[in-house]
């Protein structure tokens, strides 16, 4: 999938990873993609429902060797 900015937040525990994507999304343009990778496994409540409260939208979620992978288009 493509994206136009990145957030690396692994190792790093909740809130904290939401906290600096709500950061991050704040900077970007309506339209643009960013890709969050986290290994927090709380995550696969928490950006879903960040997703929807903010009014972004998850476009994409995967996982792979235990690291998740979240794709937020800004609203």
């Amino acid at each position: 999938m493509e994206f136009d900015r990145e957030l690396d937040v692994k190792n790093l525990a909740c809130p904290l990873p939401i906290l600096r994507t709500k950061k991050l999304l704040a900077e970007m343009e309506s339209g643009q993609v960013l890709r969050i990778q986290v290994t927090d496994a709380g995550s696969l409540k928490d950006f879903p429902v960040f997703a929807k409260q903010s009014g972004n939208e998850l476009v994409g979620q995967r996982e792979e060797n235990r690291v998740f992978e979240y794709f937020i288009k800004r609203k």
